[in-house]
């Protein structure tokens, strides 16, 4: 188990680091098709720092799959409700996409 401190770290540069790990990357045995069995432990979530004017402008689209089911959320709601939830967004968005990145994202973990 990987445990990583989030306060006080840029977002994007925490998330490439964690995809790295949940793929395995660091590993001798490394290979893309195979899962690795390593977990991320993330803790102090809400610590984070962020650049520029992202929590005003930055928004997550959610499409229900009916016409005008286009929904938005700008990110300062979505950390204020959960900072986790903004970090496993910006994770999931840097993992292959392929059938492995569902199992993945499974081995991240917020305290």
């Amino acid at each position: 188990m990987i445990e990583i401190d989030a306060s006080n770290q840029p977002l994007g540069r925490l998330a490439s680091k964690i995809a790295q790990f949940l793929r395995g990357k660091q590993s001798p045995s490394f290979q893309p098709y195979i899962l690795s069995k390593e977990k991320v432990m993330v803790s102090n979530a809400g610590k984070m720092k962020f650049t520029g004017r992202k929590m005003e402008q930055k928004k997550y689209y959610h499409y229900s799959g009916y016409p005008g089911g286009l929904k938005e959320k700008k990110m300062k709601d979505v950390f204020e409700k959960n900072p986790n939830e903004v970090l496993r967004r910006a994770v999931w968005g840097m993992l292959p996409k392929n059938r492995l990145r569902k199992e993945m994202i499974k081995n991240l973990q917020f305290k």
